[in-house]
């Protein structure tokens, strides 16, 4: 099978990670693939925050596990490294394009043989006063809205399940 097809048909969420800090070069290989995510009229407008310190991986983890009232929850899964994706908040357009940048994070991680799991509710996370300060210190202009976390690092084998079998309606050819 090409490899390239392979990668997509075999990369799963993780939900369990190692301590272990993921490879320099394995997050710069990840983070470039973020970057060339098609774009509507290749305007590149997502901002991608890759987050390694424990301390703020721990901080934004306790603001999206707040979002679900259980700012103890533990909604990274132990994960050693957070990427967050900012869209731009003028059009939808802009947002979806944040998602295509998620999307290639999460199958360039795969490709590296780093495991990953796709975070929901960082829009909620940055809108709180807390997360605006956090935007603010990382540079990011007051329009762009969280849209995902990605997490990343290398799982355990309990934290991968097989993939569920496609159903069967899914692909319609007219």
């Amino acid at each position: 099978m090409n490899e390239a097809l392979n990668n997509l048909l075999t990369r799963r969420s993780c939900r369990a990670y190692k301590p272990e800090q993921v490879k320099t070069e394995d997050l710069d290989a990840i983070l470039e693939a973020g970057t060339y995510a098609a774009t509507g009229m290749g305007k590149q407008s997502p901002l991608i925050v890759a987050i390694q310190d424990p301390e703020t991986v721990k901080q934004v983890e306790r603001l999206n596990a707040g979002v679900m009232g259980n700012p103890d929850g533990h909604t990274f899964y132990g994960a050693p490294t957070v990427v967050v994706v900012f869209g731009h908040s003028d059009s939808a357009l802009e947002l979806a394009d944040a998602n295509l940048v998620i999307g290639n994070l999460l199958n360039a991680a795969n490709a590296v043989g780093v495991d990953s799991c796709y975070i929901w509710r960082a829009r909620e996370s940055f809108d709180s006063e807390e997360g605006q300060a956090l935007k603010k210190a990382w540079g990011i202009p007051e329009e762009y809205i969280g849209v995902g976390n990605v997490i990343l690092g290398y799982g355990t084998p309990e934290g991968k399940r097989p993939a569920a079998p496609r159903k069967e309606d899914y692909i319609r050819k007219v």
